[in-house]
């Protein structure tokens, strides 16, 4: 992975500050990124959380868990495992309820496999939006529930992640410097976090920075952001067997992509429930927006944020050992108006690499089983 560049990701958002609670599990390796390509998110103590205009302070704890699963798509689906155990201002989403299954709508994509890992195979398409006009790669992980018999009428909560760094032909969430396929299924085995369906985009269409989509649709260029928002929640509605309405979808990123998870959830409050923004950035600088300063604006999760639209809940995290990314975090965190719920964790000693993003993974996975419904059948 790239070093990291000189545009510095960090993220934060406001309300009440309170303690996080929940153990990080220790996982992996490697640094990284240009532009958010790895970031810090580590165990130990350090979270606050905020809801509307209240700045956050670093409190004591992390949040989270973990879980298991994986497999192609199928005809089956799994069960509805508990939900995690981290403290968080807002009650879980009730898990179960009638009329709560969308089954698939087709048409059904052609899949090939990306490769296999401990909790099953990974597999990836191109997906051609309707809607956006743009082509790009989209990998798939189903948790193994999804093709057990027993849940062939179960829907599941659909998680997507975005990668750190241009994400231009690849999601590193797909492969073992991120592992969080293996974790998820072990912690629903555990009971401790959802199986999640997790799909995982590409962010960007050329691997020059200059050209930056930020995950928006930037006047004269792809319309990414439609993609993300319209075609890829299509696509996954088509093929897989999903929790109906925003109650089961929610959004994860680390550096840039935290920037994509926080600014798509504050866009798209009617279809996302949550999101993780890991050690990221809150104002769009791709020189793409040259000339579209109320695009630019429109699009910007620093002032998002503060216009009180959406009911959306977030854990944003910071790595404790970059000042300034605290005080980026912090500072965007502090702007956070209701109905918008932000928890803020710190991570000690973290930093901006793709080593301590690992290290998050059970606890982000616990916090989002905690926001979000789970499996559900009618």
């Amino acid at each position: 992975m790239q070093p990291q560049s000189s545009r510095f990701r960090a993220v934060l958002t406001g309300a009440t500050a309170f303690t996080l609670a929940a153990a990080l599990a220790a996982c992996g390796s490697t640094d990284g990124g240009s532009k958010g390509d790895s970031a810090k998110a580590g165990a130990g103590k350090g979270a606050a959380a905020v809801t509307g205009s209240s700045a956050a302070s670093a409190a004591s704890s992390a949040p989270g868990s973990s879980a298991p699963g994986s497999s192609a798509p199928g005809s089956s689906a799994p069960g509805s495992p508990a939900a995690g155990s981290t403290s968080a201002p807002a009650a879980p989403v009730p898990a179960a309820g009638s009329g709560k299954v969308l089954m698939p709508t087709g048409p059904q994509a052609a899949f090939g496999k990306a490769r296999d890992t401990a909790a099953g195979q990974i597999m990836m398409t191109t997906l051609a939006g309707p809607k956006s006009g743009v082509s790009g790669k989209v990998w798939v992980w189903l948790p193994p529930e999804y093709n057990d018999p027993k849940y062939a009428k179960t829907g599941f909560p659909v998680l997507t992640l975005y990668a750190g760094g241009q994400s231009a032909g690849y999601n590193t969430w797909t492969d073992n410097q991120l592992p969080i396929q293996e974790v998820d299924a072990d912690l629903a085995k555990q009971g401790k976090a959802h199986p999640f369906i997790m799909i995982m985009p590409v962010q960007n269409l050329d691997s020059n920075e200059a050209k930056a989509l930020e995950c928006a649709d930037i006047p004269g260029q792809p319309k990414i952001g439609t993609w993300m928002a319209e075609d890829i929640p299509d696509f996954v509605r088509a093929n897989f067997r999903t929790v109906k309405g925003r109650d089961g979808w929610g959004l994860m990123g680390a550096s840039t992509g935290a920037f994509c998870s926080a600014k798509l959830a504050l866009q798209h409050p009617d279809k996302f429930k949550a999101a993780v923004p890991i050690d990221g950035y809150f104002n769009p600088d791709s020189p793409l927006w040259k000339g579209y300063e109320t695009d630019r604006q429109a699009n910007s999760p620093d002032l998002l944020v503060a216009q009180g639209k959406a009911d959306v809940r977030m854990l944003a995290t910071a790595g404790g050992a970059n000042a300034y990314e605290m005080k980026l975090v912090k500072a965007w965190v502090a702007k956070a108006a209701p109905p918008l719920t932000v928890e803020y964790y710190e991570q000690p000693g973290g930093k901006h690499l793709t080593t301590d993003f690992k290290k998050m993974i059970p606890d982000t996975l616990q916090w989002l089983t905690k926001n979000l419904a789970g499996p559900q059948s009618d």
